[in-house]
């Protein structure tokens, strides 16, 4: 593989699983990564969905970092409008302190979550509009240069966590950009700006104390399994996982509701989001991950595997390694 391969890890709860059984879940896959070679693993802050864990995104980091000794972790990212900017840098300070070297801060503007769930947030509408101010102030909490007299985040100051960009327009890559830092697309489940957006963010850089050069992080959906057959079975499974979830309003449908929304222009639409996906043996995907990884001129990709069932991610993300030899010496 010709670039790093990383893993984005939503605590999928499965039909019949408990949130505690997604949990450990994450573990496994976190510590069985480590020893496969991935370079990160990142956790999305999302809300009010059912089938998605990962909303307290630092404390499952925290609980995954404690469990684990070398991979990186980190946000992928919190949505920094949700949050005050020093509680998210005393937050990830207190990570950055008890897991010094392995802590990462993707930070996004989107609210994670639908407009009613937004409200329960008390997150005011137009809180957005001051994202590239609160990645600022957030910055100079991290690095000690606060830019609020007289306030520092403690833990949190000094520790100089990495910070990320993460987008799905051509805002992120132009803030990426500007403040000179790393910027990792959502191309998994948003595929129209992709071309741009890393055109953007290459020609517009500026470099900084944090990145002398541009860093691009592509998404994409993966599924490896043994067989072919196989793999189209589990791909065809998550499509039919993510209907429900969309369209369901609360209620699971049955494979036959869902059939009848993939087919209508609505069902296409929604797996038109999943276009950058890598489907089938390990040589298979591994051969249109680097093409992709190509045609986004990325530096690194991030791996979303929808495998129906715990096992099944497990062996899609370990076939992947052995695939892309991501550790030389594996026994």
């Amino acid at each position: 593989m010709a670039v790093p391969l990383s893993i984005l890890d939503l605590a999928s709860v499965g039909e019949g699983e408990t949130i505690r059984e997604s949990f450990d879940a994450s573990v496994e896959l976190a510590r069985h990564a480590e020893q496969w070679g991935y370079r990160r693993i990142w956790y999305a802050e999302h809300h009010n969905m059912p089938s998605i864990a990962s909303s307290a995104t630092s404390v499952l980091i925290a609980h995954v970092a404690a469990h684990t000794s070398t991979i990186r972790l980190g946000a992928g990212g919190v949505m920094l409008p949700n949050h005050s900017p020093l509680t998210i840098a005393e937050q990830f300070g207190t990570l950055e302190t008890l897991h010094p070297g392995r802590i990462d801060l993707g930070l996004g503007r989107a609210p994670g979550s639908d407009q009613t769930t937004m409200r329960a947030l008390r997150r005011d509408p137009s809180s957005s509009d001051s994202f590239p101010q609160d990645v600022l102030e957030l910055q100079g909490y991290l690095t000690g240069n606060t830019r609020i007299p007289g306030v520092d985040a403690t833990p949190g100051k000094g520790t100089n966590v990495p910070l990320y960009i993460l987008g799905s327009s051509l805002f992120g890559a132009r803030l990426a950009a500007a403040l000179g830092l790393p910027f990792s697309f959502a191309s998994h489940f948003a595929p129209a700006a992709l071309e741009d957006a890393v055109a953007i963010y290459r020609r517009e850089f500026q470099p900084s104390e944090q990145l002398d050069k541009p860093y691009f992080i592509a998404g994409i959906n993966a599924i490896a399994a043994d067989t072919e057959e196989e793999a189209l079975v589990q791909s065809e499974t998550a499509a039919h996982r993510m209907i429900s979830l969309f369209f369901g309003r609360g209620k699971t449908l049955s494979r036959d509701e869902s059939s009848m929304i993939l087919e209508s222009p609505a069902g296409q639409q929604m797996l038109q989001m999943r276009r950058y996906s890598a489907v089938g043996t390990p040589d298979q995907v591994l051969q249109t991950l680097d093409r992709f990884a190509e045609h986004a001129q990325a530096d690194e990709l991030i791996v979303a595997t929808q495998s129906p069932t715990v096992q099944e991610r497990l062996r899609s993300y370990e076939l992947l390694a052995d695939a892309a030899a991501l550790a030389p010496a594996r026994s």
